[in-house]
Parts: structure tokens; C-alpha cells; sequence
């Protein structure tokens, strides 16, 4: 089958996103500029072999969310994010779905944040991007986890310390949030889907969401305790990049403190645990 133009594009996005860009190691050996498949694969969490076969013109229809990985991995400007929409056949995201595409200058301001944990979400609260220090402070998530509002209500599992009232407030606020979004962003299929599922397997949350709340979660200080550093109390503030509806969620501590000691320790040992 004879190369598409989607394929084409692919391939030239590929070969012209310096590894640097994206924050891969630079090699002595590496022969070309470019993403090679296997790191384009790593970064958009799709299949090296998924990837030839687009390049090659063997898959003609990937789906929004492989698009959307894709976008992200090769750090496509909005004007080329929507073009690969277009070029596989889809329609870009319109003004009442939410948006999950990241900019290049996201994308530049988490690569200089390497020493803070960092993660992007959207405005249902779903997890598209983390630096590997907020991964190892918070856990790596997966699936349904990937939404806030999903774990805060169906997963009991979290390194947040919460009493019962502030875990009551997050969830109320969280509702409210959803809410919210949901009034900005009434044609996105997920976000009907994830608040149905939330309705129908919680029924706290149902409660909250039939009281009609309409409001915005603002994080604050939180205390994590990591199982290998011990416990951390952070600052944490959320970051919304201008005409995206994004929120970046920063956690820091303060200088000089126990915590941020213990914040520089995760930084060295990552998502490793420590071994006596």
C-alpha cells in the first residue's frame, strides 16, 4: 500500500522533533535528529509497530486518542495538532469538547521544572502528562486512575492524608468542578460518559451532583505520605495556561524545611525504592 498523507506527516514530524525537544538523551551514536520509532512509541504510549504501519500507510483510521497521544509526543503546535486530525480523518476537537492538547510552551515549561513535581491535566481532571518527579511523589496511574474525581470517589488508595472533612470538601469541590465543565463543555462524549459512571457507582457522588453545586477546585497545602521518603507537606498550586483550560498542578516546599529535604531525596531515588 502506497504511503498516505497521513503516514507522510508522521514520518516528517518524526524525523524533525530533535530527541532533545522532548528530553531524551542525546547520544554519540544516534545517526539521525530525529525521534527514532521506539522513542516516539515510549513517549505517545502506542506500539512501534502501530507506528510503522501508519508511517507505511497500512493504518489508514487511528482513533482521537491515538491522534491525541501522538500530537502530544511529537510537540505539534495547535495548528498542526489539528491538521493531524485532519489528516486522519477526523475533525479536531471543536469549542464544546475539552481540550487535551498540550503546547509547545507547556511542554518547555515542565522540561525546566525537572526538579518539581509537575502534571497537566484537563479540565475533567484527567492526568495527560506528569514529569517523572511527580510520578514518583504521587504513583503512576493508569486507566480510569488517571481522573482525579475517579480516584477521590472509587479508588481508596492514595498517598494524600486526608481527614474525613477534607476529604469530604475535595470531593465536594471536585463535583462541583465537574459540573462546572460540564456546563463549559457539553458536547464531549468522556466527560458525559465519566459522569455517568460516577453517578451510577457512587452514590455520594450522585448526591453532590444532584445538589446542583457549580464550582472550581483550588488545591492547597496537602501532606503525602511516600513509602519511602516518609511523609511530605507540600504546597500545592494549580497553574491554568491561557485559552487551553488546562491546569498545571505544582507542588513545592519550603526551603530549608524537612520536607524539601526529604522532596530532594525523591528527586535522586525517582520511582526507585530505597535498598539498605
Amino acid at each position: 500500500m502506497a504511503t498516505t498523507e497521513l503516514g507522510t506527516a508522521l514520518r516528517h514530524w518524526r524525523d524533525h522533533t530533535p530527541a532533545q525537544v522532548v528530553g531524551l538523551p542525546v547520544g554519540a551514536r544516534r545517526r539521525a535528529a530525529g525521534l527514532r520509532r521506539e522513542e516516539l512509541s515510549q513517549l505517545a504510549g502506542i506500539s512501534a509497530d502501530y507506528i510503522v504501519r501508519l508511517e507505511q500507510g497500512r493504518a489508514t483510521n487511528p482513533s482521537p486518542q491515538v491522534v491525541e497521544a501522538l500530537a502530544r509526543a511529537l510537540r505539534l503546535t495547535q495548528d498542526e495538532h489539528d491538521h493531524l486530525f485532519r489528516l486522519a480523518g477526523l475533525a479536531p476537537p471543536g469549542p464544546s469538547t475539552i481540550p487535551r492538547h498540550i503546547t509547545p510552551g507547556v511542554h518547555r515549561v515542565l522540561d525546566r521544572l525537572i526538579s518539581t513535581p509537575v502534571a497537566v491535566f484537563d479540565a475533567a481532571w484527567t492526568q495527560l502528562l506528569a514529569n517523572p518527579l511527580y510520578t514518583a511523589l504521587m504513583g503512576e496511574w493508569h486507566g480510569n486512575d488517571l481522573n482525579a474525581v475517579w480516584r477521590n470517589f472509587l479508588d481508596p488508595h492514595s498517598r494524600v492524608r486526608h481527614t474525613s472533612e477534607s476529604k469530604g470538601a475535595l470531593q465536594a469541590a471536585h463535583a462541583a468542578d465537574l459540573r462546572r465543565t460540564v456546563g463549559n463543555y457539553p458536547d464531549d462524549a468522556n466527560l458525559r460518559s465519566l459522569v455517568a459512571e460516577l453517578r451510577r457507582r457512587s452514590a455520594h457522588f450522585n448526591a453532590l451532583w444532584e445538589s446542583g453545586a457549580v464550582g472550581e477546585h483550588r488545591a492547597a497545602r496537602k501532606t503525602i505520605d511516600h513509602p519511602h521518603v516518609g511523609a511530605l507537606t507540600l504546597d500545592c498550586d494549580v497553574l491554568r495556561a491561557t485559552g487551553s483550560d488546562l491546569r498545571i498542578m505544582v507542588y513545592t516546599a519550603q526551603p530549608g524545611t524537612e520536607d524539601a529535604e526529604r522532596l530532594a531525596l525523591l528527586d535522586v531515588i525517582g520511582t526507585q525504592p530505597l535498598v539498605e
